[in-house]
């Protein structure tokens, strides 16, 4: 990877913010997720076969299990998603949305790729 200002891919915006670290791009197969651990929130970092990546929650609403990073990724009709892995419910990468009941939606985080390290970020804690 050359060097170059960090790429981001905007989500939701929160007001103050802080950037994580959460892995090597490599650590992330096109196709794949993982799932991240970030100030107690898990995060399902997916990266699509185009190498397009995406920060949301891993929590289904609909099996109420943490499972999304395990999903099917691909597009529907030309919108990149994720298919739950238990009851395939279709969820934008890009809005949380989910594609099957549009009164459903992930939570979604502003990620960023800097010097081949992918980071997210998170609402920032306040000073104590």
């Amino acid at each position: 990877m050359s060097m170059q200002a960090p790429q981001e891919f905007p989500r939701v915006s929160s007001q103050a913010s802080e950037w994580r670290d959460v892995c090597a791009i490599d650590d992330v197969l096109p196709g794949t997720g993982v799932a991240a651990l970030i100030d107690g929130e898990q995060i399902a970092i997916i990266r699509t076969r185009d190498s397009l990546f995406a920060a949301l929650s891993n929590f289904d609403p609909f099996s109420n299990a943490f499972v999304i990073a395990r999903g099917i990724v691909g597009d529907r009709a030309g919108i990149p998603k994720i298919a739950s892995p238990i009851y395939k419910q279709n969820f934008n990468l890009q809005t949380g949305e989910c594609l099957d009941d549009p009164t459903v939606r992930l939570a979604v985080f502003p990620i960023r790729v800097s010097g081949g390290r992918i980071q997210v970020s998170v609402a920032a804690k306040a000073a104590e």
